[in-house]
């Protein structure tokens, strides 16, 4: 059922926003001890584990003839392709510029709202958009191999091929809730998910579980049922009732938190020239929401 409140859905996706940001640090600590596919599955279990007892509420009705390719490109996109890059660009770069990176976003699927849903686009959201993407390449190209980054250069273009990933989730997402619950969604995700990462079972089969700090497990339980179902569940309902490209300006909270996170939990820093082009990719979000009305 769709929200009656205009407030609700920018809420739910608020709050998807607080945990995706959340994410990145916790993902960069327990792939370094765990390894990224060992994470990923456990992620998907525990999340599957939560919603299960609802799977058959949560089952298809809506089904037409040809969604199959629309639901397997949906899934395929998030979480499958979009965790296999992002988890494997935590090996090699910082969580704040991950994080950063994330900025893109909003602005490309504004983009892609206007070309594929025929949202309306302003101008200066398109100039957002390439001060934005003129950011991430510098950010990316300027970035120096530390204990943290070892090779920020593959890392950061790892993690740019996830956003763009999760473009086409969102694009794919507001056309399907249209008549797919988004729970029922959430739980097709979470379902493939589980059978693309399997093979990260292997590290808990064979006693991996033993060798697991108690800081580790909490944190894995909580990208669990936390930020793999919270996240995708209120994404997937809050962008039901909204545009694709309002849905997506509260996501520019994503690199802020990531970057706060980094700096506080994990002693992270940006170089000068990363700070500047972290400010231009901030700076392209900001001229994109400006004056958002006009086309």
């Amino acid at each position: 059922m769709r929200s009656k409140s205009p407030l609700l859905p920018y809420l739910a996706i608020l709050i998807a926003a607080l945990f995706w940001g959340s994410s990145f640090a916790a993902m960069k600590v327990t792939i370094a001890a765990l390894g990224s596919w060992s994470v990923m599955w456990f992620r998907m279990a525990t999340a599957l584990l939560v919603i299960l007892p609802f799977a058959r509420k949560l089952w298809p009705r809506d089904y037409r003839q040809g969604d199959w390719r629309l639901l397997i490109s949906f899934v395929a996109f998030q979480p499958c392709l979009y965790f296999a890059l992002e988890s494997n660009a935590l090996r090699f770069t910082t969580s704040s510029q991950a994080g950063l990176i994330a900025a893109s976003v909003p602005l490309v699927v504004a983009l892609g709202a206007h070309v594929f849903l025929h949202e309306k686009v302003s101008k200066a959201t398109v100039a957002g958009l390439f001060i934005s993407l003129a950011g991430v390449i510098w950010l990316t190209l300027a970035g120096s191999p530390s204990e943290t980054a070892v090779d920020p250069l593959l890392g950061n273009t790892l993690e740019f091929g996830a956003m763009m990933s999760a473009v086409g989730y969102v694009l794919l997402v507001k056309k399907l809730t249209e008549r797919y619950d988004p729970w029922t969604l959430t739980l097709m995700q979470i379902g493939a998910g589980f059978l693309f990462f399997s093979p990260g079972a292997r590290f808990f089969i064979s006693g991996g579980f033993q060798a697991m700090t108690t800081v580790q497990l909490l944190t894995l339980l909580y990208l669990g049922a936390g930020v793999t179902l919270g996240a995708f569940g209120l994404y997937n309902a809050g962008i039901r009732s909204i545009p694709a490209n309002k849905a997506t300006a509260l996501v520019n909270l994503v690199p802020v938190i990531a970057v706060i996170l980094g700096w506080g939990l994990l002693d992270e820093i940006l170089n000068r020239s990363q700070i500047v082009a972290a400010l231009c990719v901030l700076a392209g979000v900001w001229l994109s929401q400006r004056r958002s009305g006009e086309t």
